[in-house]
């Protein structure tokens, strides 16, 4: 009798995965760089598919760094794709490097819109998909904006600055760390025209190591709000009132810049896409807790967006 019961309950479990889950994974690799997860729904032969580009540091296709796991990219890619809805999401390059232990010191900002548009040309060649959408989170909204153009059929900012990195980067150092304001801007002067500088307070260290100077140069060299005005597709743009890296005002700025995006933004929602009902300390933790589902608005807002 227990044997039979053991078997009945694996049986129904399976079941109510197959009903939770209603696309087919498959893991492909684009190039030698390149390897993500495509999810593929039952319901239709010609779908639509949405790429997934991830926001910034070693960040894998779910979402995830080696210390940071809340498999947010995963749970946002499996929400739209049982919504019908086909996804692609792919590690960033350096993660695969880091994996191999060969890792390039040499990236730069250009090689991840290099990637995403790598993705965007493999299906395109594949033909399997009527049209396809980017949804570009945190960094990867600017990815994705310069990835899209005369690329896809539609856009999504998910989380994305509304201005250069270094303007954000700024207003975060003189709302924190006021005492290095003038020195973080001496720097990033520097940075734009693309030269390099050992003279910054050791504590800004994590933003202006020398290593990552050149990565820097190349990102605060676009301006968002001017880089989506060129986009003639349709576009959404979506922030999280409880997001700590990328304010509401941010998104504003990419919808005044373009005035025919649409706009959302979701009460409760962080930069990694959780509701979070706390304060500061519960956001930060968030982070690190893959428990947590995602807010239902940002799935149900793309869906309805794409559809």
């Amino acid at each position: 009798m227990k044997i039979n019961f053991l078997i009945l309950t694996l049986l129904l479990s399976l079941v109510t995965v197959a009903q939770n889950n209603l696309f087919n994974a498959e893991e492909i690799a684009v190039n030698e760089l390149i390897d993500g997860t495509l999810l593929t729904p039952n319901n239709s032969n010609k779908h639509v598919l949405a790429i997934i580009i991830a926001g910034s540091g070693p960040t894998n296709r779910d979402g995830n760094q080696n210390f940071l796991k809340n498999n947010s990219l995963k749970k946002l890619a499996e929400g739209i794709s049982n919504q019908g809805i086909a996804t692609f999401r792919y590690d960033k390059r350096i993660v695969k490097q880091i994996r191999k232990g060969k890792v390039d010191k040499n990236i730069m900002f250009d090689d991840y819109v290099t990637d995403a548009i790598s993705v965007i040309d493999y299906f395109k060649e594949k033909k399997t998909f009527s049209k396809i959408y980017i949804i570009g989170h945190s960094q990867g909204s600017l990815i994705g904006m310069l990835a899209a153009k005369d690329k896809v059929d539609g856009y999504i900012s998910l989380a994305g600055a509304g201005q250069s990195i270094d303007a954000v980067i700024q207003e975060q150092i003189e709302k924190n760390m006021a005492t290095y304001t003038e020195d973080s801007k001496r720097v990033f002067a520097i940075l734009k025209e693309n030269k390099t500088t050992t003279d910054y307070p050791p504590a800004l260290a994590s933003v202006f190591d020398i290593s990552l100077q050149p990565f820097m140069s190349n990102w605060i060299q676009y301006n968002p709000t001017e880089k989506i005005k060129e986009l003639n597709i349709p576009i959404l743009i979506i922030n999280g009132t409880k997001d700590l890296q990328v304010t509401t005002a941010e998104a504003t700025l990419l919808k005044e810049a373009n005035l025919k995006a649409e706009i959302k933004i979701i009460e409760n929602m962080n930069h990694i896409l959780f509701t979070i009902a706390g304060d500061a300390l519960e956001n930060s933790k968030s982070y690190n807790e893959s428990f947590r589902k995602i807010n239902p608005e940002v799935i149900e807002s793309i869906v309805s967006f794409i559809k």
